[in-house]
């Protein structure tokens, strides 16, 4: 698996609540946007994120973003 899924063109905006999260690198998580080990034999790993105060996260749907687990636009430029 050279390339992560694109589970989402868009971010997923979910409030959080503070505590260690970790996000799905790979885009085979059935629990999207968290990891739930399916990544297992794909050379991808999750991405460990700390939440410190309840805030909105745009956590990355599509695997493109420069920010990691964080939305930064990418999936605007993807093609359809």
């Amino acid at each position: 698996m050279d390339e992560p899924v694109i589970t989402q063109k868009k971010p997923y905006k979910l409030e959080m609540q503070p505590g260690v999260y970790f996000w799905c690198a790979c885009g085979r998580s059935q629990n999207q946007p968290f990891c739930d080990g399916s990544h297992r034999g794909t050379g991808f790993s999750p991405v460990r994120v700390e939440v410190t105060e309840q805030q909105l996260v745009a956590w990355c749907g599509c695997r493109r973003s420069a920010k990691g687990p964080h939305c930064d636009g990418t999936h605007k430029k993807l093609a359809d």
